[in-house]
């Protein structure tokens, strides 16, 4: 599979990075970090998307989506979304999902809306900055 320059490129190597090291000391995260939102019709991979984590000891896990700058607004983020949420509700051990957004990230605030997301604080991330937590029912 070939990766795009936004996907190979420094804005995702972090995350690429991260997820490693999770695989690396615990093999059973790679059921939940991570992966590539596959376009199966043009064969193209357009975004990431995928959990920070397995679930957390309170059930929570956090949702992580980006999708290539080239490949937005054809609603590869709500498909990843949909699908994430879906694994969430289908795990008996996932009680809340989670979703951090930039306070300029519009298009994920409006998204996780849809979703019945409702903010539950702030954090600072030191990648994004400032980022408003939001979290729904599994």
């Amino acid at each position: 599979m070939r990766l795009s320059a936004f996907l190979a490129g420094p804005e995702c190597h972090g995350v690429w990075t991260r997820r490693l090291g999770q695989v690396q000391l615990d093999p059973a995260e790679a059921a939940w970090v991570t992966g590539v939102i596959w376009d199966v019709d043009r064969e193209i991979a357009v975004g990431r998307a995928g959990f920070h984590a397995k679930p957390d000891a309170s059930g929570l896990v956090e949702i992580g989506y980006a999708v290539d700058p080239g490949q937005r607004r054809q609603g590869y983020a709500r498909a990843a979304l949909e699908v994430l949420l879906a694994r969430a509700v289908a795990e008996p051990e996932v009680r809340r999902v989670r979703v951090s957004i930039r306070p300029d990230n519009i298009a994920s605030f409006n998204l996780a809306m849809q979703y019945g997301f409702t903010k539950v604080g702030e954090q600072w991330d030191d990648e994004d900055g400032l980022e408003i937590c939001y979290e729904v029912a599994a």
